[in-house]
């Protein structure tokens, strides 16, 4: 599978795949032994040293001026702070598996959210389609016809308003960062080290103080989740998610939406032992059908262009 400048890309996708998909097991891991919050201050502080590290290898500087890290700062809350402590408190309650599924529904608050935010990427009536498809499989994965359980309800509803963030996030950081001089390593670098800075602050105040150094989060188990949420999900990640947004576009680049699941319901089941309800699979299913028609990648019953132009955008418009 190449591009048309005969680039493989593929790779990088399938690598991008695995690294996000098993992100919920690692959190799954660590979140066993330290308060979410605390997590996610280890996630992104070892994230900004890989960043930063490869920043210096390719000799590049951080971003410099206010508007580019107060803008950097927002991102940071609505991409890194919130939905990373939101899905690790989910995890408390909920399955790495079922956590995996509602990151999915991404895609589709992102559509909605663009509605209102960005004019210039609203899809037509065709894509609009998936909005309520998605939303579907949504109360599927719920289980809506069953009496719901307070703890497995809030952990639901935490990986939701995890993947609410993004939707969020996204379409701010498209309308004020995107299409900046400086290189997507820079950027990256400064939105992580901008979290960094915000969650070094309020998660103390989550979490009743940081762990003692010689809890239990210190057993190599949780140390080796923490330095892959970091170095890998938080840091590598970025920068294949670059490269195939560059090599093939953003909207092959939004195929891994598809794949995370997939590698997250594996590892789930298979390393943690989770168990899957038939009505997660089947909702999920219903959820990439809706994100599928959302971003034009499939065509609904009555027609219409294939594509993806609410979810796409200018490629060199892609560096957060």
């Amino acid at each position: 599978m190449t591009t048309d400048k005969g680039r493989r890309w593929w790779d990088a996708l399938v690598l991008l795949a695995l690294i996000w998909g098993s992100s919920f097991l690692l959190m799954k891991v660590a979140v066993g032994a330290m308060p979410p919050a605390c997590v996610t201050l280890a996630r992104l502080g070892i994230g900004s040293v890989t960043l930063l590290t490869v920043l210096r290898l390719k000799g590049l500087r951080l971003p410099r001026g206010r508007a580019v890290w107060g803008h950097s700062a927002v991102v940071a809350a609505l991409v890194n702070v919130a939905p990373f402590t939101l899905f690790a408190w989910g995890e408390r309650q909920v399955s790495s598996v079922l956590a995996g599924i509602f990151n999915a529904v991404t895609p589709l608050l992102t559509l909605g959210v663009a509605l209102v935010a960005l004019p210039e990427e609203r899809p037509d009536r065709r894509r609009l389609l998936g909005i309520p498809l998605g939303f579907a499989g949504v109360l599927v994965v719920l289980g809506v016809w069953r009496a719901p359980d307070g703890p497995h309800l809030a952990g639901q509803a935490a990986c939701l308003g995890a993947a609410a963030c993004y939707a969020v996030g996204f379409p701010y950081a498209r309308r004020h960062l995107a299409g900046r001089a400086e290189s997507t390593v820079a950027l990256s670098a400064a939105q992580v080290l901008a979290g960094t800075a915000e969650c070094a602050l309020v998660a103390p105040v989550l979490s009743g103080g940081l762990p003692a150094v010689t809890g239990r989060w210190a057993s190599p188990a949780v140390l080796a989740a923490l330095l892959a949420l970091g170095a890998l999900g938080t840091g590598v990640a970025y920068l294949l998610n670059y490269r195939v947004i560059r090599r093939a576009g953003a909207v092959a680049a939004t195929t891994v939406t598809y794949l995370m699941p997939l590698v997250a319901a594996a590892a789930g089941v298979l390393l943690l032992g989770e168990r899957l309800t038939w009505n997660q699979p089947a909702g999920a299913l219903v959820v990439l059908a809706g994100v599928a028609v959302g971003q034009g990648a499939v065509r609904p019953p009555d027609g219409g262009p294939r594509g993806a132009r609410a979810s796409a955008g200018p490629v060199r418009d892609r560096k957060i």
